[in-house]
């Protein structure tokens, strides 16, 4: 797959972001294409970022976020609070005690494995371009059906993608019947083509060379 990063307009909540995809790839996708969009870019649209002056923060926010790792997401109070409010103030104590026990035995990752998905995509304070970087942004809602929905309105898988400059990648959402295995996807955006900077390239066009050939 030949990946073409598709430099944007600065994209915010009052954008829908199936129009916005629609008008970026429109006249460079064909059949076969597949469409990858960041996933803080759709949350964005969603209204799903927040200013850390907006967040009402609860005691247990307070006393909760002292305990992630300093580089870790969820060391602000706000960003431990949306947190709580995503998943519930029950799944958010069950999973900071099944973390602690993780950290006893040397393991990683067994907070957001019971947090959930969605507490896993939270993006703290400069997580994200300007002039967003002052915002926490969460994880988009309902991927799937996003991805879905810029499908049919352009006839191009879609996918959405959690990925960062160290070599980590996620597919949060993709179309349904989508020709790619979601391993392949990944290991293409481990090296995060869209950049983790200021290149305002949220939308990644991944030409099928292979239907180009066959046709």
């Amino acid at each position: 797959m030949y990946r073409i990063p598709l430099r944007t307009h600065v994209i915010t909540e009052k954008d829908d972001i199936v129009s916005v995809v629609k008008k970026y790839i429109e006249n460079i996708a064909e059949p076969g294409d597949i469409v990858a969009i960041a996933e803080s870019v759709v949350a964005i649209t969603q209204g799903r970022a927040y200013l850390p002056g907006d967040v009402k923060v609860g005691m247990l926010a307070r006393f909760l976020c002292k305990f992630p790792q300093r580089h870790g997401s969820l060391t602000s109070p706000q960003s431990m609070q949306l947190a709580i409010n995503e998943s519930g103030c029950m799944r958010i104590l069950l999973a900071a005690g099944i973390g602690a026990i993780g950290k006893l035995f040397k393991r990683k990752g067994w907070f957001f494995k019971v947090a959930g998905r969605q507490v896993a995509l939270i993006d703290d304070v400069a997580g994200t371009m300007p002039p967003y970087h002052r915002h926490i942004v969460l994880g988009p809602k309902d991927p799937h059906k996003v991805c879905d929905a810029i499908k049919k309105a352009t006839g191009i898988d879609a996918i959405i993608v959690d990925a960062n400059d160290i070599g980590c990648a996620d597919i949060v959402g993709f179309s349904s019947g989508i020709g790619m295995s979601i391993e392949e996807l990944v290991n293409i955006f481990k090296e995060n083509p869209a950049g983790n900077s200021d290149q305002q390239t949220p939308i990644v066009l991944l030409k099928n060379v292979k239907y180009k050939k066959a046709g």
